[in-house]
């Protein structure tokens, strides 16, 4: 079968459809703030865990300059266990209702599930992330149902096995036939290629080399023709290259936002809004761009 291809395959994506219109991108990357209500994220959990903790953190994050807000109730950290639908939805679904009424951006449901994301996608979320990629029909049926946009990612297996041993032929290229692959299935799917998003998902399933080759080579995702979306922040990555796992990860973290918007990423996953923000504005002004 001949694959499918993105009418702007080979380009490097300038817009991202959304239910609500286009989301344009600019010299600098696109921020994507991240809301965790969940007690065992990685690097904040538990302290965004509750309705009012996560809603507050969500208008402080717009506030601070996010583009979009990326809310979820479970953990994909290594070696964390799923979280039941129920309570899912329990977390997410409310906060999403009232982050819709309260800011302007669009927000993203962050879940692999098919009933969290056609809940939030009813409570006003525009963006469906999903860290298993759409491999499951389910949340293909979604997203054919309900015309949101979509973010599909790379994993090496589960969050709770995918660093056992992750491997490769060559992580860049096996990243990008995956994500080709994925294209072409909801293209296939009756999925408009503008609603598509990629992630190469850093961390997971990954060894330290090959985050960093990833990051080093994200720029070769561009010829899919599709935004891409780096989920860089806090990473564990960032601790091997400094030799210290309890120092703040907030430098590291700035520094590669600064490698992501040299090769031109759209979307930048982050923690931190407010101090990436001043980053990308100052790396702008004086010319890092150039």
């Amino acid at each position: 079968m001949t694959p499918c291809h993105s009418q702007n395959d080979g380009q490097i994506a300038s817009q991202w459809k959304l239910p609500r219109g286009m989301l344009h991108f600019r010299e600098v990357p696109c921020l994507m703030g991240i809301v965790n209500v969940t007690p065992d994220s990685f690097s904040d959990g538990g302290k965004h865990f509750g309705f009012q903790a996560a809603v507050d953190c969500g208008v402080r994050l717009v506030g601070e300059g996010a583009d979009i807000l990326d809310v979820g109730g479970e953990s994909t950290r290594p070696y964390s266990t799923s979280v039941d639908v129920e309570e899912e939805l329990k977390r997410v679904v409310p906060v999403i209702q009232e982050l819709s009424q309260r800011v302007a951006v669009p927000i993203s449901i962050d879940t692999s599930k098919a009933i969290v994301a056609r809940e939030a996608v009813r409570a006003g979320a525009q963006i469906i992330n999903d860290v298993c990629g759409f491999k499951d029909e389910q949340m293909i049926s979604v997203a054919q149902e309900t015309g949101v946009a979509l973010c599909a990612m790379h994993m090496q297996g589960t969050p709770h096995d995918m660093q056992d041993n992750p491997s490769y032929r060559n992580v860049v290229e096996d990243i990008f036939v995956y994500l080709q692959s994925r294209r072409d299935e909801l293209v296939r799917k009756g999925i408009d290629s503008r609603r598509i998003c990629l992630d190469p998902g850093i961390g997971f399933g990954k060894t330290h080399e090959h985050n960093l080759e990833l990051l080093r080579s994200c720029s070769q995702f561009h010829r899919l023709g599709c935004p891409l979306l780096i989920g860089h922040s806090r990473k564990g990555y960032i601790a091997n290259v400094i030799g210290d796992k309890q120092r703040s990860r907030l430098a590291g973290t700035l520094g590669v936002s600064l490698t992501l918007a040299r090769q031109r990423i759209q979307i930048l996953r982050v923690h931190d809004v407010q101090e990436v923000r001043d980053a990308l504005n100052l790396f702008l002004t004086t010319g890092g761009l150039e």
